[in-house]
């Protein structure tokens, strides 16, 4: 079976500061373009059957920078719908929901265009991802451009595990991790690699 890499898309304003960046649509810092470029050389050494790539811009943008021109867009790798918890803080959802954790508790209800999801909505949307991907080609891998919560949630599901599990597996920005197998059971070969400066 091929692997699957992923990768996370390079820093924008918000998760500099630590906002919750779901649907909202920021863009890449400067910063955040240098990570993606500095991906082309390690993503150009690997033999991709296939590349998907969340709607949002942040992470399309990533994809060409880092050498994958002809991702095809996919609207189940967007991040989490954070809905009422949209564009804040922990630190700030943690001022009235003292111990509040993403991967635990869930969000608050948002307006009626994106009205959040709970850790098991994202989880089936990343089953949905999965079994395409993993269909895509079987001898060569498979590269998905998205965000750091939503490829939490996918790497637990892929491993087997519950939704919530993706809180074990902290993503930085502009960093490629790998899904593979050992002796047929599902392993994670790599994570957070970065070319360096």
């Amino acid at each position: 079976m091929a692997d699957l890499l992923l990768v996370r898309h390079g820093e924008t304003e918000w998760s500099r500061s630590g906002r919750h960046t779901g649907w909202t649509d920021v863009p890449l810092t400067e910063h955040g373009r240098d990570e993606a470029r500095r991906l082309t050389a390690l993503i150009g050494s690997l033999r991709i059957g296939a590349a998907y790539v969340s709607p949002l811009e942040r992470a399309r943008e990533t994809a060409e920078l880092a050498g994958l021109y002809d991702a095809r867009v996919d609207a189940d790798l967007r991040e989490w719908d954070y809905g009422g918890y949209e564009g804040v803080t922990t630190a700030e959802i943690q001022r009235g929901r003292p111990g509040w954790f993403l991967f635990d508790d869930g969000v608050t209800p948002g307006p009626p265009e994106h009205p959040g999801e709970t850790p098991e909505e994202v989880g089936e949307r990343a089953d949905r991802v999965l079994a395409r991907a993993l269909g895509a080609g079987a001898d060569e891998d498979v590269a998905l451009v998205a965000h750091g919560h939503f490829l939490r949630v996918l790497t637990a599901r892929y491993l087997g595990l519950a939704p919530s599990a993706g809180a074990l597996f902290r993503l930085t920005t502009g960093t490629l991790g790998r899904l593979g197998t050992e002796h047929g059971r599902p392993v994670i070969a790599a994570w957070n690699v970065s070319p360096g400066p």
